[in-house]
């Protein structure tokens, strides 16, 4: 309940701030030595969020179907896709620190080229991918690849942080139980890395979900909300309410992401915190 709370506080501390400076910023924008820093105050470039929300009942096209019901489809089917992207990036990046923390020398010598492989614009990454899947995948598998690009790094350096994280005294007294590395990592490392393991998926999640976007848009894979965001950007000029619909579907988006891996957190870290007591 805290955390409906806090989400819901933090909407309605986002909109305030909105419709805040739009009540009193430049229609022409704030400009600093010649440099505009605050956007511009206008209809045109912040319509008022009751336009955008009575822009989601309308018909998206003369007699044709409502908006939320075209962005609520277009968001089911990057949710598939970042669904796809997100179990891949997840299951390389737990592969990967249990690599790096079994074996030092490979941690040395990956982890450098995990941080830099992040780096890399993908603006210009998703083209690449496209072209090397050409025939091999579908459009939409292409961008789950993106996505999963994007969702293995939180994961696989927040979890090598937590596997990382027991005590000597505690490695020490499961060699002295004569166990072996499979079941230290079972019974001990990764119980102790679960607290450093769900933020770094909620992380993951986000960048699913920004990784489908982008790959969408680069890709030009219709029928997702990337797709819409760039049709609807076309009618900006006359319809600028229509175009934050779409973004706001893509807002939703990431927050339903990251309230399933939440969902996920609370009986693993319950049942965590209940064998904690029972120890004790």
């Amino acid at each position: 309940m805290r955390r409906v709370l806090s989400v819901i506080a933090g909407l309605v501390a986002a909109a305030l701030v909105w419709e805040g400076y739009k009540a009193v910023g430049d229609p022409e924008g704030t400009v600093l030595f010649g440099v505009r820093v605050l956007p511009r105050a206008d209809d045109l470039s912040m319509p008022h969020l009751w336009t955008v929300l009575q822009r989601l009942a309308d018909p998206e096209m003369t007699g044709g179907r409502p908006v939320w019901l075209v962005v609520a489809e277009a968001c089911l089917f990057t949710l598939g896709i970042t669904a796809a992207g997100f179990l891949a990036g997840a299951l390389i990046g737990l592969l990967l620190a249990a690599m790096m923390q079994r074996f030092q020398i490979i941690e040395r010598g990956l982890l450098p080229y995990v941080i830099l492989s992040q780096t890399v614009p993908l603006v210009a990454l998703a083209p690449l991918i496209a072209g090397w899947g050409g025939t091999l995948m579908p459009a939409w598998a292409t961008v789950s690849v993106i996505a999963a690009y994007l969702a293995f790094f939180p994961v696989a350096v927040g979890m090598l942080r937590g596997l990382q994280s027991p005590s000597a005294a505690g490695a020490e007294l499961m060699r002295s139980y004569a166990a072996g590395w499979w079941r230290t990592l079972v019974k001990l490392r990764f119980p102790a890395a679960l607290p450093y393991l769900f933020p770094a998926l909620r992380l993951a999640g986000a960048a699913a979900v920004v990784g489908a976007v982008v790959g969408e848009i680069s890709t030009g894979t219709r029928g997702g909300i990337g797709r819409l965001i760039i049709e609807y950007s076309r009618e900006a000029t006359s319809d600028p309410a229509k175009v934050y619909t779409a973004m706001l579907g893509a807002a939703v988006l990431g927050l339903l992401v990251a309230g399933l891996v939440a969902l996920l957190e609370l009986p693993l870290m319950r049942h965590r915190r209940h064998v904690e007591v029972v120890t004790l």
